[in-house]
């Protein structure tokens, strides 16, 4: 069995699948809408051999589906068509939970992603839970993602941005009580002397969630005629998806 995998965000949409594991990026923005992302990703793939879909999309999700319209990107995501469009099976998952599947190495970890917006979601003993912590107030009436989404690196600037992520994860560390925090999105890498705790997660953790989302699951669909469904990975645990 074959995965295409879609990665939406608020810059770029990444693509990749089993077999291009390196994924490819289209600009996004905040006039992309549903529509607009799947005819440049079906454009992108063409000639891609692929059985089902993952997507991670930048909000919460329900049984499969947007439930609500993303922050960061247009308007149209909740009633769009997406297996018809793409005419293949699909799961939906929250964006960071993917990255969190992608990074979990087991026990209790709490994912964090610091990119255009943030991102959030708890596995729990191999439990998937999305968490929307973002809009939540953190100080002076602003929230946890204007202080380290993007906006807020670029108001406050490197050195103000990184003392306020280490607070956050401090505090969401306490309160969750989690074994460790894994720090992804596209600006984790300007952190620098984090405690042990803390791991900066790997590029290809999106990926690799979208990919274990059809691992060890007998309702995924066969493999298309002359390809060979794949073993599943040998994961510390196996994981489950939240309802």
């Amino acid at each position: 069995m074959k995965v295409l995998v879609i990665d939406i965000g608020g810059t770029h949409v990444k693509v990749a699948s089993t077999d291009m594991r390196v994924p490819i990026k289209i600009p996004s923005g905040p006039t992309m809408d549903a529509e607009q992302m799947t005819q440049q990703v079906l454009a992108a793939t063409a000639g891609w051999a692929y059985d089902c879909i993952s997507i991670g999309y930048p909000g919460p999700v329900v049984h499969d589906h947007p439930l609500a319209e993303p922050h960061n990107l247009g308007a149209g995501w909740i009633d769009f068509p997406y297996s018809k469009a793409f005419g293949k099976p699909i799961r939906f998952i929250n964006d960071a939970a993917m990255q969190a599947l992608g990074g979990y190495k087991g026990g209790r970890m709490l994912f964090l992603g610091t990119g255009t917006g943030l991102g959030s979601a708890m596995i729990f003993d191999g439990t998937v839970i999305p968490l929307e912590l973002a809009h939540l107030p953190y100080k002076k009436g602003r929230t946890y993602e204007e202080y380290i989404g993007l906006a807020g690196l670029e108001l406050r600037g490197k050195k103000r941005w990184r003392k306020s992520v280490i607070d956050i994860i401090t505090r969401l560390q306490a309160a969750l009580i989690c074994d460790y925090v894994v720090l992804g999105g596209g600006n984790a890498k300007l952190m620098n002397n984090l405690p042990n705790h803390v791991i900066i997660g790997a590029n290809s953790n999106a990926i690799d969630g979208g990919l274990k989302l059809w691992q060890d699951d007998k309702s995924a669909p066969p493999a298309e005629s002359g390809t060979t469904a794949k073993a599943a990975s040998k994961a510390t645990a196996k994981p489950k998806r939240s309802a």
